[in-house]
């Protein structure tokens, strides 16, 4: 378990030659998932699967990552992953270790080889690198030697087991939340981790490299996603390209990837106080008269940031706000010292107290923050329209880690934007000056996006 939280990739190291500019969003409740139902027969016995992965959802059953028919990866309600392979009979392979850090991704490699003469290698599982040598569930070892398995391999005249999957279970349930990157499938071949990626110099993190291998066989494909007119193109060069979209289009490409992950709502805060949460941790629901709370994934001491949020549902109508928070605000009450607020009626709330300080927000309203933390200086803006200095009078205590957050009681939806993932309808093609971010307005001048990339030049 420390060997992941060690080496669980937060994209801040990640400036080698080998970048990552685009992953692709999967939202469970939509049943979003992208198919190959075109594909020949392959091999049963040995293929490989490789890709990177950050969840934004926690504690459900079954999140199907990739497969076909009964045999798939998955992740439990338990946090930990899963391989099932199934030819009349199931056999699990369970690592055993949890993969719970909403804010980073995780890169996993499962290699099926049954032609191995020792039972315990038939199957091998990587999670950031790291050979899995310990399992909750090791059934796998019972095969018998050059087994075949059904669904990954089968050909598509199989019938619909035999489609390829990423995303969801083959009878259309057990979905995905999150976000996948750089994912390769290789059938017929046997490949390791260290064929994906490398451990960082310095740092000693593992990062993506460019497979250089072939052995893609009958089925294989590398998906980048980067070409959002076709979110399936095959860029193996074999042709493979995925041809059937579940409820996927071109608004679920993300700029959000290993080689640079951005902020997003902290799933892994959550308690009573936490809203619902989603589309790739963006969207915050609200429909109850308590409290709720939703901090960002990253927190600054340093540096010039922004970001955005839109009220879409009674935005205006009940009590809300949104603005900073300081760390040791752990509930992120407005009451709190160390929060500073920009209340849905104009007011600027900052440790309990009200007072007077710019225009209500109307739903539908792009509202920007500009934080700068080496100025003590807070800006929101209503539509691009600055509303002053919410921190004016404020004893400056920048010094401290400050977290962005919302908070909301009553009936509302909010969408939230920190440039690598949003659902907002608005144009947001604006970034901050490095080229990061998507954003409906462009940062002022000198703020940056809430980046991994930005974080290790100015945070």
């Amino acid at each position: 378990m420390e060997v992941l939280q060690r080496t669980a990739n937060r994209g801040s190291i990640s400036t080698g030659p080998y970048q990552i500019d685009n992953s692709l969003k999967f939202e469970r409740s939509s049943n979003e998932a992208v198919e190959t139902t075109n594909q020949a027969g392959g091999n049963r016995k040995t293929w490989t699967f490789s890709a990177w992965i950050k969840r934004t959802a926690l504690s459900e059953d079954y999140h199907t990552i990739f497969g076909a028919e009964y045999t798939n990866i998955q992740i439990m309600a338990n946090d930990r992953p899963r391989l099932v392979l199934y030819n009349g009979t199931s056999y699990y392979a369970d690592p055993e270790m949890l993969m719970r850090d909403t804010s980073a991704w995780y890169h996993i490699v499962v290699q099926l080889d049954t032609t191995q003469s020792t039972a315990a290698d038939r199957v091998k599982w990587w999670i950031n690198g790291e050979r899995v040598t310990t399992f909750n569930n090791s059934t796998y070892t019972n095969m018998t030697q050059n087994t075949d398995f059904s669904g990954v391999g089968q050909p598509s005249s199989y019938g619909s087991g035999g489609y390829l999957r990423l995303g969801r279970f083959f009878s259309g349930d057990e979905g995905f939340d999150g976000y996948m990157a750089d994912v390769y499938y290789l059938n017929g071949t046997a490949a390791e981790a260290d064929d994906f990626g490398e451990y960082d110099d310095d740092s000693g993190i593992w990062v993506p490299k460019a497979y250089t291998g072939s052995g893609y066989g009958t089925q294989g494909f590398h998906y980048k996603f980067d070409n959002a007119s076709n979110l399936g193109e095959d860029s193996s060069g074999e042709g493979h390209d995925a041809n059937s979209f579940s409820n996927i289009a071109a608004a679920d490409q993300a700029t959000d990837t290993p080689t640079n992950n951005f902020a997003t709502i902290n799933v892994l805060w959550g308690n009573d106080r936490m809203p619902l949460i989603s589309e790739g941790a963006t969207v915050i629901g609200h429909n109850a008269n308590s409290y709720k709370y939703a901090p960002a994934t990253m927190g600054v001491a340093n540096g010039k940031w922004y970001w955005e949020i839109k009220p879409t549902v009674n935005g205006n109508t009940l009590v809300s706000g949104a603005g900073i928070a300081s760390n040791q605000g752990t509930l992120f009450f407005y009451e709190i010292t160390g929060n500073f607020v920009y209340h849905y009626d104009g007011d600027r709330y900052v440790n309990g107290g009200a007072s007077s300080y710019g225009a209500a927000w109307a739903t539908n309203d792009i509202i920007g923050f500009a934080y700068d933390a080496d100025n003590w200086t807070l800006t929101a803006y209503v539509n691009n329209s600055s509303q002053g200095n919410l921190l004016a009078s404020q004893t400056d205590i920048s010094s401290e880690l400050f977290i962005p957050y919302v908070y909301s009681f009553g009936t509302h939806t909010y969408q939230t934007n920190f440039g690598g993932y949003t659902t907002m309808s608005n144009t947001h093609t604006n970034t901050d000056a490095n080229g990061y971010g998507s954003f409906v307005y462009a940062p002022p001048s000198g703020y940056y996006a809430l980046c991994t990339k930005n974080l290790a030049e100015y945070g």
